[in-house]
C-alpha cells in the first residue's frame, strides 16, 4: 500500500478553512487542462495560467477545467476566489487525508473521491485522492499528479453526435465517477488473481512468505472497503437529491452507477472474507502438517521406549546378572528388541496411525 507522509499534525491548531497541502509533494508547477465543447465544437487545450481557463467558463458551453498539482496552494485560492468555492471545501481539496465525501452548496456540489490503481505484478494498491466540483456549466477536477483515469472520456468527448457532447455538466461529472468506479473492478480483479495464487500456494507448499502476502494482500483489500463504503452514500446522495445542477435525465445513469457501486462493496466484503478463511486455512494446513511431523516422532520415541529399557537394564555394571555369561545373550537382546520394535510397527499400523 502506497503510504502518504502525513502532515495532520502539522496542521492542528490551524483556524477552519486555513489551507494546507497535507500529503507528499508531486508537482513543481501545476497543469491545468480545459476542454470546452458542446454538440458541435470542442476545444482541449492546456494553459499557462489557471487566469486563462477562467475565459471558457464565460462560454454558453460546457467546460471541464482540470488541475493536476494540489500542493500549488495558490492556484487552489485563485479557482476558490473565482467561483466562490468555499474555505472549507478548499481545505477538503488540499487534504489527502479526506474521507470521500460529497456536499451540496446550492450553487454547486462539491464531492471528494479516491482514484485506486493496482502495480503490474504486484499486490500494491496505490491510492490519489481526486476532488470533483460541479457547477451550472462547469466542471472542475483536482488531481494530485499527472496521469488519470479519464482518457476513455477523452475520447468520448471527442466524438460529435456522442451523448457526453450533447448532455450538461451533471453527465460530465457521471461519466468522470463511472470511470472512476469501473477502474476498481480491474483492481478487485488483480486482487481476485491474486488471491487465487496464494490460495494455491497456500495448498501446495506451505511457506511464511505465503501468509505475509496473505497478510499484505488483506491489508489492501481493507483499503480498498474504507474507499467503496463511502462511495455508496455519495451516489446514493446525488442519485435522491434535488438540485437544480442535476438533471432528471441523469439520475437514470446515477443508478445505474449506484448498481456498480454496491458490486464494488459486495465484491470488497467477499474478497475480505475469502482472505481472512485463507488466512486460516493457510494456519490449519500448517498446525495440520505439524502435527502430523508431531505424531511421527512421537511414534518414533514409543518405539525406542522399551527399545532404551533393555538397553539400559543389561547395560547396568552389576556382576552377578542373568544372561551375562550367556553366549547368545547379545543376539537374543537385540533379537527381542527387534521383535519389540516391529510389534509396536503392527499395532500403530492397525490403528491407523500411521
Amino acid at each position: 500500500m502506497m503510504k502518504k507522509r502525513s502532515k495532520s499534525s502539522m496542521k492542528a491548531g490551524l483556524p477552519p478553512g486555513t489551507l494546507f497541502h497535507v500529503g507528499d509533494r508531486t508537482t513543481e508547477k501545476a497543469r491545468i487542462s480545459v476542454i470546452d465543447y458542446n454538440k458541435e465544437e470542442l476545444i482541449e487545450k492546456v494553459v499557462d495560467s489557471v487566469e486563462e481557463s477562467f475565459e471558457f467558463v464565460e462560454r454558453p458551453s460546457v467546460t471541464w477545467i482540470n488541475i493536476d498539482g494540489i500542493d500549488q496552494i495558490d492556484v487552489i485560492e485563485k479557482v476558490g476566489k473565482r467561483f466562490g468555492i468555499d474555505h472549507l471545501v478548499l481545505e477538503d481539496i488540499v487534504n489527502t487525508n479526506q474521507r470521500p465525501k460529497v456536499e451540496d452548496y446550492s450553487d454547486y456540489i462539491f464531492i471528494a473521491l479516491k482514484v485506486v490503481r493496482s502495480q503490474p505484478d504486484s499486490i500494491v494498491v496505490t491510492v490519489e485522492h481526486l476532488s470533483l466540483i460541479i457547477f451550472k456549466n462547469c466542471v472542475i477536477t483536482f488531481q494530485e499528479r499527472e496521469g488519470d483515469v479519464f482518457d476513455p472520456i477523452r475520447e468520448r468527448l471527442k466524438k460529435a453526435g456522442s451523448r457526453i457532447r450533447a448532455a450538461g455538466s451533471d453527465y460530465l461529472a457521471y461519466a468522470l465517477i463511472d470511470t472512476i468506479v469501473d477502474n476498481y473492478f480491474i483492481v478487485l480483479e488483480t486482487v481476485s488473481d491474486k488471491s487465487e495464487e496464494l490460495e494455491r500456494e497456500t495448498l501446495d507448499n506451505i511457506e511464511p512468505q505465503t501468509l505475509h502476502e496473505i497478510y499484505k494482500l488483506k491489508r489492501e483489500v481493507i483499503l480498498l472497503r474504507k474507499i467503496a463504503w463511502p462511495m455508496r452514500e455519495i451516489v446514493s446522495y446525488l442519485e435522491r437529491e434535488d438540485s437544480e445542477l442535476i438533471n432528471e435525465s441523469t439520475h437514470k445513469f446515477l443508478r445505474d452507477l449506484h448498481d456498480h457501486v454496491i458490486q464494488v462493496s459486495d465484491t470488497v466484503e467477499t474478497a475480505r472474507e475469502m482472505l481472512t478463511g485463507l488466512q486460516e486455512s493457510h494456519l490449519s494446513v500448517a498446525s495440520h502438517k505439524m502435527n502430523e511431523v508431531m505424531k511421527l516422532l512421537t511414534i518414533i520415541a514409543t518405539i525406542f521406549i522399551p527399545l532404551t529399557f533393555i538397553a539400559g537394564l543389561y547395560g547396568m555394571n552389576f556382576d552377578w546378572m542373568p544372561e551375562l555369561k550367556w553366549p547368545w545373550g547379545y543376539p537374543a537382546a537385540l533379537g527381542l528388541m527387534g521383535l519389540i520394535g516391529l510389534a509396536m510397527l503392527f499395532f500403530f499400523k492397525s490403528k491407523k496411525w500411521l
